[in-house]
């Protein structure tokens, strides 16, 4: 399936913010909610992912139609990725060590701002690399 590169840059946006905001207040339950976001990405898809409604619903409609589309795996894997930084990030706020979770809530916030900010996907990069390496089937 393909996808508006765009979608996923906006949804990076919004992940920036809500994830500046965990790391500004150690707020586990907030990193969990986002670990929620996360995972309806990675798991359900990117046209169920909740950033990505909005998107479509309101901000694409005001947009012109994009110039190319991507494919969706690489993007849902980065939401796979994020799930599991955050999911790491929330288990140390909220069980281990604040210390634990906001190293991980840092880590998510790199790669979300890299994303929304110079549309650098680490995830989509690893998902690339680990193509690329994998054995032929």
């Amino acid at each position: 399936m393909k996808i508006d590169p765009r979608g996923p840059r906006f949804g990076a946006a919004i992940t920036t913010v809500v994830v500046a905001i965990v790391v500004v207040t150690g707020s586990g339950w907030l990193l969990l909610a986002q670990t929620l976001v996360f995972a309806i990405g990675a798991i359900a898809g990117l046209r169920y992912a909740p950033y990505g409604i909005v998107y479509k619903a309101l901000i694409r409609p005001r947009l012109s139609p994009p110039v190319e589309f991507e494919a969706e795996a690489p993007p849902r894997f980065a939401q796979g990725t994020g799930m599991v930084m955050a999911a790491v990030g929330t288990i140390g706020y909220l069980a281990v060590s604040p210390i634990v979770g906001a190293v991980f809530a840092g880590l998510t916030l790199a790669a979300a701002f890299l994303n929304a900010a110079f549309d650098l996907c680490l995830g989509c990069q690893m998902y690339l690399l680990i193509q690329r390496i994998r054995p032929a089937a």
